[in-house]
């Protein structure tokens, strides 16, 4: 008898306490509001890392605070293998400037580590020399071209916390030792939204205290294009410290980095294209590393249906033809085309133009926004895709330059390797893989 009584209280006490999934008793669930989801505290955070100078000597790392945090600071120190780094950091005031965004107010704090060891690696923190961050570690480029890799991505824009987290944090996890990340512009899609600039952010999370971002401007990082006056987003410099090389109109926009033996070229193809050009042909014609690469955001060859950027083509595509630019990593199309090797034929025109020698020109697309194809681009260029989330691991070693495009999922879409011989025209060797083309309406 009594076993039956435990038995049915037993059962009583299950029955009373168990709920219907998402039920809540005085509690339903609210959306977090954008301004308590992203606002700035104390604490550090949008911690990441940029160069503004030689990326063998300095580093540049910048962070946010709200607005009770007037001074800052960072510390850095060579990294050991044990905590005794600590007994031997040194202590840099950060630059802070502030920023009153569609949210709150906030301050940005960018520090230069600047006198550091070429081929070494470092931990540093950030705070207000209370408040700290935990202790992040970054290594500093080699003066010889050692062979290394990096990841190239993409529009982001829409949906980053959702849908973009996993294609970085996928990249990560496949090319965990990459030296840094290259974003080919429209990060966001609303220049001056705190909440999108915070799901980047969120996106990438500790990686970019780590690993160094080289951004590019997309039109989506610009504002006023109705009022006929563009301007890059507020956001843009107290959250990205980027080299002040390039034109003084372009500042922080465009510039140029050397990093083992490759020059990365950034161009602004949103605003005043015809004042890079004078600089953009300097930068190449004095280029002492064997290796070239430019970035910039419209493409000159577009993978998308109704898109054609005739001018940038005619002002920037003579100079790569005539100074051997190697490749070429574009966004905007939202979708995927890599051309093969495009010489000096077909300049005039939208088509890729295959040639012997040449430029490799590539349209990537990381976020969940998808275009279709224009017509006939199956045939212009060596590999497309529709409706495929995409990032590209670049590896340089000598004169091997290998290119990898692989899937959110991780799986391997395209692939090629350049060859730089002594003399004449690089030697592009094909390893598209076995599986059929992402194609609207393909079997």
């Amino acid at each position: 008898m009594r076993g039956c009584l435990w038995f049915f209280l037993g059962c009583l006490l299950v029955t009373t306490t168990v709920r219907p999934a998402g039920a809540h008793d005085d509690h339903p669930p609210r959306k977090v509001a954008n301004a308590e989801a992203y606002r700035p505290t104390p604490l550090p955070d949008r911690i990441i890392l940029t160069w503004t100078g030689d990326p063998t000597t300095t580093q540049a790392v910048t962070w946010r605070t709200d607005t009770t945090i007037k001074t800052a600071f960072a510390e850095f120190a060579v990294a050991t293998d044990g905590p005794e780094f600590v007994k031997q950091t040194e202590r840099v005031t950060a630059q802070t400037s502030p920023l009153k965004s569609d949210l709150s107010e906030a301050h940005y704090h960018t520090v230069e580590f600047q006198g550091l060891t070429p081929a070494t690696k470092y931990v540093y923190r950030v705070g207000d020399g209370v408040n700290w961050s935990e202790w992040i570690q970054f290594t500093t480029a080699s003066t010889a071209p050692l062979p290394f890799s990096f990841v190239y991505f993409g529009d982001a824009q829409n949906d980053v916390r959702s849908h973009w987290s996993r294609v970085v944090r996928e990249a990560f996890r496949d090319a965990p030792q990459t030296r840094f990340f290259l974003h080919a512009g429209d990060l966001i899609n609303n220049a001056n939204s705190d909440a999108e600039w915070g799901e980047w952010f969120q996106a990438g999370g500790w990686a970019n205290g780590m690993i160094p971002s080289v951004p590019v401007t997309g039109n989506h990082e610009y504002t006023g294009r109705l009022l006929g006056k563009v301007n890059v987003s507020n956001h843009w410099r107290p959250q990205f410290a980027l080299p002040g090389n390039g034109p003084e109109t372009l500042t922080e926009t465009v510039y140029s980095i050397d990093f083992q033996g490759v020059r990365i070229i950034v161009l602004n193809s949103n605003e005043r294209q015809d004042a890079q050009t004078a600089w953009l042909k300097t930068v190449l014609a004095n280029n002492p590393q064997r290796w070239t690469i430019v970035s910039f955001h419209h493409p000159l060859f577009s993978a998308a249906k109704n898109r054609d950027n005739p001018l940038l083509r005619e002002a920037w595509k003579p100079l790569f033809d005539e100074y051997h630019v190697d490749l070429v990593l574009q966004g905007h199309d939202h979708a995927y085309a890599r051309s093969g090797l495009v010489g000096t034929q077909n300049t005039d025109t939208g088509t890729s133009g295959q040639d012997d020698s040449g430029t490799v020109y590539v349209v990537s697309v990381s976020g969940p926004k998808m275009y279709p194809l224009g017509a006939d681009k199956n045939a212009e260029f060596v590999r497309v895709a529709e409706d495929t989330q995409l990032f590209q691991v670049i590896s340089i070693d000598g004169q091997t330059l290998r290119y990898q495009a692989k899937t959110a999922a991780g799986r391997l879409y395209d692939a090629f390797t350049l060859t730089k011989p002594t003399t004449g025209p690089n030697v592009l060797t094909e390893e598209v893989p076995e599986v059929p083309a992402r194609i609207r309406g393909a079997e």
